[in-house]
């Protein structure tokens, strides 16, 4: 048995940024990588990034040494990152604390050997000593490399999906720590080397290993088909190895070195090999096969002018606290490799040793060429994994990831705009598949985080979250015969009368007197100066019958009095048809004051117009929608620096009425201006009419959320150009309500970028989301006795 310490062989001498000098003369160049998301990919994606490593690395100086190495740990999830402030926020952190996932780390290593010819003997000893005087000889020859090395890791990530940037001292020194003491936390310890496996601390270790051309099947390939998502009508892709990545779901660690040699010593080598296995082939059928497959490999290179050609080596180690363990998980990629058509080799002893401390960057020239298979670079960047787990934004809402259901933040604000000019959201989810569900969980973090909501809503499916905050919130319901208590006139102050609120109300009275005809600038003007004179004229209790009554008292000398000519403001006309809104009027409920709530309003975060009976009547609920207006005026927009969202829900049974599209189509024009955004929840696109105004919504709507539909998603895609895997990626969404962990899936695009998340709550939240139902009705039963909604869910949820 022999052992290691590693504070008594160190294998780095120095570290001068992001370059390593090691004790046996090999300069490091070291970086870390920032890969796209799993699940995000297509085939085509796939086959850019393997095109993009090939440009990137094939012009290397011959004797450079590319070694990537992709590390996962098991890991706890830890909540810190969580918000865990209010009642629903310490419900989420404490049931996803402790949660068990796989953590990925990738990394690449460009090695400048101090021999170009990379010929080893069979077992090389890392940690033997060498002069340290070696390297300061090296200096321009080092600036050379690393110049070359720059343009393919620029290259690498001019590619726009991956990012590769350079570690620091303080990190290599971190890793290489890890590394030898075998990935165990919190001590130092030996590198343990016996004949049945290595163990390094409380961790056995085993490895795997491609060494040879032999080890492959017939084809490798940039992507295969994804079975678990894949289905009848649809195919959804993953790279080559990605079975030996994420969802091996063990710690293990993937090496992936490329030697790159003399592009013709190598196919000289493989003449020589084919001439001998030519001589011996009647021999038997063993070598038949092998002269085949090593005639097929030189057969591909001599087509492809652009080949390059390199010797590599893949290896998997991995490592367990028991050795039934270890053999548990050796089974497991071994059955992963045979689907791939790929034989691995299995080192033991001596040879396990040495590839497992030769797969540290430092020591990975050290491979000799029984441990290297020949072949053409793209063949080999085939066994490159280009994916890896879901990324956290800074901040955000929380969704969770597909593979462990654990918490994402995923930024939909973006308050940067890195990813979207316009952050107006839809979502688009038939009848009981959860789209309020979705809806409460995005706008309660919303407004948890410090934004303003207003919500025109026709189903009741938010007073229930909202009564979570009885200070902060107002709902205000439209029952027949009553006003909504909304004055668009009232003013606090005279100061209130800023020209902006003059053009606000002059819209808002044109709207209703005058919402068939186009306005002029003149007919603007003179509606403008009569209302200054109205609030001149006036000194209190300022509404609508009052202006209806100031200009009907006055209606002889107004206009005169004004200088306004009487072809821009026909009196005869506005008296006539408002007259249905003030006195005695059909309408005139909708504008009486008793007690103005916009007191309540403008000091609440969370005002919901519950709009459920007005509904069908067209002229009541366009009325409603200008008294909303002026409420949102009044408070989203009147604070630029406050971020605000309006959402319509149940928007379809809203549409129905011609008017309500193009009020909702200035809010989004509007909305620009302002530091808010605009959502709205549909059963399907179609629900949207095809025209003008609806393309004009889409186009400033850049969230995407789209929840499981069995109809289907064709006009989903047509209407909002979505690329065919994001199809693929609808077609795959599954939800699961049965089991510990329910959750719903849905496809969530911000900008360009798609994924499918999960959503994934604890019991508490669950019942302060729900909107119907027997449980929704016990919530609500215990609510009325306690008028508190969290005793009311505490107890609830305290029983199920």
């Amino acid at each position: 048995m022999n052992k290691i310490n590693l504070s008594a062989y160190q294998p780095i001498t120095d570290i001068q940024d992001n370059i390593i000098f090691a004790n046996n003369g090999n300069v490091v160049l070291c970086y870390e990588g920032t890969l796209p998301e799993i699940y995000s990919l297509s085939e085509k994606d796939f086959e850019d990034m393997h095109g993009a490593w090939f440009q990137a690395l094939k012009s290397l100086p011959i004797g450079t040494v590319v070694h990537k190495q992709d590390i996962y740990l098991k890991k706890s999830y830890v909540s810190d990152k969580l918000p865990n402030t209010t009642f629903l926020e310490k419900a989420t952190h404490g049931h996803f604390k402790g949660r068990e996932y796989i953590e990925h780390k990738c990394y690449l290593f460009f090695i400048l050997t101090k021999s170009k010819t990379l010929n080893n003997p069979k077992y090389v000893n890392p940690f033997r000593k060498i002069s340290k005087g070696i390297v300061q000889e090296l200096d321009d020859t080092i600036k050379s490399f690393a110049n070359a090395v720059n343009d393919s890791v620029s290259y690498i990530n001019n590619s726009r999906k991956m990012t590769f940037l350079p570690l620091s001292p303080e990190e290599i020194l971190q890793l290489t720590s890890s590394y030898f003491n075998g990935f165990n936390e919190g001590f130092d310890t030996d590198i343990l080397l016996d004949k049945k496996s290595v163990t390094i601390g409380e961790n056995h270790f085993d490895a795997l290993a491609i060494n040879s051309e032999l080890c492959f099947g017939e084809s490798v390939q940039s992507s295969k088909t994804n079975e678990r998502f894949t289905s009848d009508d649809f195919v959804f892709h993953q790279g080559f190895i990605d079975g030996l990545g994420l969802t091996l779901n063990e710690n293990h660690i993937v090496n992936q070195i490329l030697y790159l040699d003399d592009k013709q010593k190598w196919r000289k080598l493989l003449d020589k090999k084919i001439e001998e296995l030519n001589k011996s082939s009647n021999f038997g059928s063993q070598n038949k096969v092998v002269l085949g497959k090593i005639q097929h490999i030189l057969d591909q290179i001599n087509a492809d002018d652009s080949s390059r050609i390199i010797r590599g080596h893949l290896n998997i180690m991995y490592w367990a606290k028991e050795l039934k363990e270890l053999d548990r998980i050796t089974s497991k990629i071994k059955t992963e490799f045979k689907e791939l058509d790929i034989i691995p080799y299995y080192p033991r002893g001596e040879e396990r040793k040495n590839y497992i401390l030769n797969s540290y960057c430092c020591f990975s020239s050290n491979f000799s060429n029984n441990d290297l298979y020949v072949t053409d670079l793209k063949h080999a960047l085939c066994l490159f994994i280009n994916n890896t787990n879901y990324k956290s934004d800074a901040t955000g809402i929380i969704f969770n990831d597909r593979q462990y259901n654990i918490p994402v933040l995923k930024d939909v604000w973006d308050d940067r705009k890195k990813r979207i000019k316009a952050r107006n959201f839809a979502i688009f989810a038939p009848t009981g598949e959860g789209k309020s569900f979705l809806a409460n969980n995005i706008l309660r973090q919303y407004f948890e985080s410090g934004v303003r909501l207003v919500i025109i809503d026709l189903g009741g499916s938010y007073t229930k979250f909202a009564k979570l905050y009885p200070e902060q919130y107002t709902v205000l319901r439209y029952e027949s015969g009553k006003n909504l208590g909304i004055n668009p006139f009232y003013i606090s102050d005279i100061s209130d009368l800023a020209p902006e609120r003059l053009e606000d109300l002059s819209v808002f009275l044109f709207e209703l007197f005058a919402s068939d005809l186009k306005v002029t600038k003149a007919q603007s003007v003179s509606v403008k100066k009569i209302l200054r004179h109205y609030y001149d004229s006036t000194s209190e209790n300022h509404c609508l019958e009052g202006f209806y009554n100031f200009i009907e008292k006055n209606q002889e000398d107004l206009l005169d009095t004004l200088k306004i000519h009487p072809d821009y403001f026909n009196v005869t006309s506005f008296l006539h048809v408002m007259s249905e809104y003030v006195g005695d009027g059909l309408y005139s409920f909708l504008f009486e004051v008793s007690e103005d709530q916009t007191y309540k309003i403008e000091d609440k975060r969370l005002i919901i117009f519950e709009l459920d009976e007005v509904k069908d009547n067209k002229e009541i609920l366009s009325v409603m929608l200008k008294l909303i207006k002026s409420a949102i005026q009044r408070t989203i927009w009147k604070n630029r620096a406050e971020k605000g969202i309006i959402l319509f829900d149940e928007f379809a049974k809203q549409l129905k009425f011609d008017n309500v599209l193009e009020s909702v189509e200035f809010y989004y024009q509007a909305i620009r201006k302002q530091n808010g955004a605009i959502g709205i929840i549909l059963q399907s696109i179609n629900q949207l009419p095809n025209n003008s105004v609806s393309a004009s919504i889409l186009e400033n709507t850049q969230v995407i959320y789209s929840l499981n539909n069995e109809k289907g998603y064709t006009e989903l895609v047509k209407r909002l150009n979505l690329s065919s895997h994001d199809l693929n990626q609808l077609k795959s969404i599954k939800n699961n309500f049965s089991g510990a962990r329910k959750y719903t899936e849905m496809f969530i695009k911000i900008g360009k970028e798609s994924n499918i998340f999960r959503l994934e709550v604890p019991k508490e939240v669950y019942a302060a989301y729900l909107t119907d139902g027997q449980e929704n009705a016990a919530i609500m039963a215990i609510y009325e006795k306690t008028n508190n909604m969290e005793l009311a869910i505490k107890e609830f949820t305290s029983k199920s």
